[in-house]
């Protein structure tokens, strides 16, 4: 089983940089241990103008047996015929095996550390990657689909089941190559897909798939998979087609596309709430009218610890935190990027030790009950709903209503019937590609009468934005509220 990556450099910055930051010694050859076999790192070539790492891992298939216990455990199949335990193609062709492979051997380059050249780590590179022998259950057609929309420059050749025979056609095998000549990539990105895809494309995994394997997606997929075009494709195999697994990925994918998303550019947002002088002329964007009704609505409520579900990029959280009535405001999303831009956002290095103490940013998903949320006074959901699938929403329903359950639960989403009033909207469309949903008035009224009753809550209705006596207003919001029980007020 065999893969080259290879760069290109210059006298100022050697192509031999590859070495630190894989963090293997161009001159040396190593090898490493593994669980079913030996994994061999050397270097063809290595100058300043050209440098090549090559990784090759020597599979015991008798290793592989023992520990597999003669089964395909990732996907959960009976045992083979007895012979075919011990000839296949586990020791030859690209797969999982080699996945686990590259994490292992180049882990810290996966995750884009190198201390000796810290610099280069985050630059991108010139880089080629070569893999004679994969399998590809799909095609050339899907290695493209898979490998095109990241950036790379696919030359993928199938493999032919015998070239003295051309009649039989093709095997399941492709010799690829992969160029992002222009330097688009980093080298951690790049080995990340590749761990990703590689088991993909096998559609096959060497080990039974838990429910860490959700967690490992996740952390390599971030920054490309939420949005890539074969996304379901990709979790569904990688995940082994394990249907619960497959469907909490694709649940927090949705949750981490919710915080890549603003109906409105970040700075224009920022600029318009600094530059209230300005609003005779300019009309105050929307999502900045929308954080004005909620804090309004978060005030008349009493609302002192405040939860915002699916804060994104933190502005709702920043807007709080200008208000000293908030005494505790804690940020929730499933997305660390977003997590990571939001404390950049807040300055929460640079801010005072009283300031600090009134906001927590905490990664987790809406859709989980989380011990963690609970006994707040009020909750936010702006523009989250619409990013889940129907179906998923009851267990959103049930994490915030029935489990956290704060006394008060404020709920905004996009009012379809205005969008009529869009000019830029073709008729039909939603707002945002990610909404699986967009609801009529009648419609969110009905679902939010529904969560009160079941959940103990009174609901109330407020418009965002200017309310057109035809269409309504272009956000809606809904005001749920709990009484206190007795053993409360007691309390």
């Amino acid at each position: 089983m065999f893969l080259t990556i290879s760069t290109t450099g210059t006298p100022e910055r050697p192509a031999t940089d590859l070495g630190f930051l894989l963090h293997k010694h161009p001159e040396k050859t190593q090898a490493f241990s593994t669980s079913y076999g030996t994994a061999h790192v050397l270097y063809p070539e290595a100058t300043e103008e050209q440098c090549t790492a090559a990784l090759l891992l020597e599979v015991d298939p008798v290793a592989l047996v023992r520990r597999g216990k003669g089964k395909d455990k990732g996907r959960g199949g009976a045992p083979d015929a007895a012979l075919a335990q011990y000839v296949n193609d586990r020791p030859y062709a690209a797969s999982s095996l080699l996945a686990v492979a590259l994490s292992a051997v180049f882990s810290s380059a996966m995750r884009g550390v190198c201390n000796a050249r810290p610099e280069r780590a985050a630059q991108p590179l010139p880089l080629r990657i070569e893999a004679p022998a994969l399998p590809a259950r799909g095609g050339a057609e899907l290695v493209r689909g898979l490998f095109e929309p990241l950036g790379w420059t696919v030359s993928v050749e199938p493999v032919p089941l015998d070239e003295r025979f051309p009649e039989w056609g093709d095997s399941r095998y492709v010799r690829l190559v992969l160029d992002v000549p222009d330097g688009r990539l980093t080298l951690g990105e790049a080995l990340r897909h590749l761990y990703v895809l590689l088991p993909v494309l096998d559609d096959a995994k060497h080990y039974w798939v838990s429910q860490d394997e959700v967690d490992k997606l996740l952390r390599a997929g971030e920054g490309w998979l939420a949005g890539h075009p074969e996304e379901r494709l990709i979790t569904s195999r990688y995940l082994a087609r394990r249907w619960s697994l497959t469907r909490e990925a694709a649940e927090r994918l949705a949750l981490v596309r919710l915080a890549d998303a603003d109906d409105t550019d970040v700075e224009e947002i920022d600029n318009a709430v600094d530059e209230e002088q300005d609003t005779e002329d300019k009309p105050v964007p929307l999502a900045v009218r929308r954080r004005e009704a909620i804090l309004a609505a978060l005030t008349a409520a009493g609302s002192a610890r405040v939860l915002d579900l699916g804060c994104g990029q933190g502005q709702l959280v920043q807007a709080l935190l200008k208000d000293t009535r908030f005494t505790e405001i804690v940020g929730v999303d499933v997305s660390m990027r977003a997590l990571t831009v939001a404390a950049r956002r807040l300055r929460l290095d640079r801010m005072g030790e009283r300031q600090a103490e009134r906001v927590t940013l905490l990664q987790g998903s809406l859709a989980y009950t989380d011990k963690r949320l609970k006994g707040y006074d009020a909750a936010v959901l702006s523009e989250v709903i619409e990013h889940l699938d129907v179906e998923r929403l009851p267990a959103l329903e049930y994490a915030v209503f029935g489990s956290a359950r704060p006394r008060t639960v404020l709920v905004t989403t996009p009012n379809v019937e205005y969008n009529v009033r869009w000019e830029t909207l073709p008729a039909g469309h939603v707002r945002h590609g990610d909404h699986r949903f967009e609801w009529t008035r009648e419609e969110f009224g009905a679902w939010a009468r529904q969560v009160a009753e079941r959940h103990g809550y009174d609901v109330g209705f407020a418009p965002v934005g200017d309310d057109d006596p035809e269409v309504g207003p272009p956000t809606q919001m809904a005001i749920f509220t709990q009484a206190a029980t007795e053993e409360e007020q007691a309390a």
